[in-house]
């Protein structure tokens, strides 16, 4: 009744009974009569005993565990078969479960290391610590998720990195037997960050990056160099706290805490202190959010461009043309004043706080050149440009009028 293969292993099982040395949980084979299949047993052999305590024979208590060990068969040949690297250990760190994934990103078979102790013999040597406590934690019952670390490769030349989740292992009874790691290889991964990073370092933009409390995660090259504080200065540190002029403070900080919540803002204008304290350099930031593997927000980058230099030219602009001995001025899409020199000032006696925000022609012209000096506008706001276009200006007395002989340019 027993097949072949199992008739010696079942014989010393009952030996032993009769000598009186019980036996628990016993895997074994039944043939049935009918069709000649076989039923696996879980067997418990307990020795039988007259009235006088002598053994007499056997009593083997048995459970059904075909449907069961077809089960575990199809779960090792899941994941024997599956797309990631598998593998698990006993609770004495030896290799029990080594899949073909697991083999052909490392070289190794799993002939080459099944029995062998994972930790001292496949991981490398600056990571064994933390790889044994993460056994040893799973070992205790507690599982560990996303935990990177390398494996070695057989021919020596290179390492697979991989993202582990570890799980404890048990037996019927619940107890932990062992640990079984389910990987994902992560080495193209981690080869594209490190090429971000470098990427990162060296370009001629600022690039700065903070995580969920604000502190410093990213300091480029380039932000070093215009701010004289170098990455050492500033990792770790409060961004908004140390690094910017105490009058943006508050709009940087909500910049990053919209960017934190998903909110990306393009084109924001703030000063970043400088580490002499003589100087402030003024950038146009993109804010974007950073994300984990999972798409959960982890801090903000910000890539920057350095416009000190636009914002001196643009003031020297401001500074020219507030003082220049011809009326100036200038209007927005909608027609209203943004720019009134002093030169028109003086000629019209409007101050630029009498002017800014008003609209040039229902206001500061007069009827009969509305419509004319309107079109005149239109097409400069078309990208047309007019040249000395004649047209008088009220003055603020009601008395007079400025006759001016006037050059449109659209402003861009």
């Amino acid at each position: 009744f027993i097949t072949e293969d199992f008739r010696a292993s079942v014989q010393e099982v009952l030996d032993r009974a009769l000598q009186g040395e019980e036996t628990a949980n016993f895997e074994f084979p039944l043939i049935t009569k009918n069709d000649q299949q076989r039923v696996e047993v879980l067997l418990n052999a307990t020795s039988r005993r007259d009235v006088e305590g002598r053994v007499i024979g056997v009593v083997g208590i048995g459970q059904d565990i075909t449907a069961r060990i077809a089960q575990e068969q199809e779960y090792v040949r899941l994941i024997d078969t599956a797309n990631a690297p598998i593998f698990g250990v006993d609770s004495d760190g030896k290799v029990t479960v080594w899949n073909k994934c697991a083999a052909d990103v490392t070289g190794y078979t799993a002939d080459d290391t099944m029995g062998h102790h994972l930790v001292s013999e496949f991981i490398t040597e600056d990571f064994r610590a933390s790889v044994q406590e993460v056994l040893d934690r799973a070992l205790q019952g507690e599982e560990t998720d996303n935990f990177e670390f390398p494996l070695i490769t057989k021919d020596g030349r290179s390492r697979v990195e991989l993202l582990l989740n570890a799980t404890s292992r048990r037996d019927l009874e619940g107890r932990v037997t062992g640990m079984v790691g389910i990987g994902q290889d992560i080495t193209a991964r981690i080869a594209q960050e490190q090429e971000y990073v470098r990427l990162i370092d060296t370009a001629n933009a600022p690039i700065f990056g903070v995580d969920t409390k604000g502190k410093v995660t990213v300091w480029n090259k380039c932000a070093a160099r215009l701010t004289g504080y170098t990455e050492e200065d500033t990792m770790g540190h409060h961004l908004t706290s140390q690094f910017i002029t105490e009058d943006f403070r508050a709009s940087v900080q909500e910049v990053l805490d919209r960017a934190l919540q998903g909110k990306e803002t393009a084109n924001f204008e703030f000063p970043l202190v400088t580490k002499d304290g003589h100087s402030r350099v003024e950038v146009l930031l993109n804010a974007t959010s950073r994300r984990d593997v999972e798409g959960r927000v982890v801090g903000v980058v910000g890539i920057g461009q350095d416009i000190t230099g636009r914002i001196a030219q643009e003031q020297e602009y401001i500074r020219l043309i507030d003082t220049a001995n011809a009326p100036i001025f200038g209007v927005d899409t909608e027609g209203k004043v943004t720019v009134w020199n002093r030169c028109a000032a003086d000629v019209t006696g409007y101050t630029a706080d009498d002017t800014m925000g008003h609209h040039l022609v229902s206001e500061f012209i007069t009827e009969d050149f509305r419509a004319s000096v309107q079109e005149v506008l239109d097409r400069a706001l078309q990208g047309k440009e007019t040249a000395n276009f004649e047209f008088p200006l009220i003055t603020k007395d009601g008395r007079s009028r400025v006759e001016l002989l006037l050059n449109a340019t659209s402003r861009r």
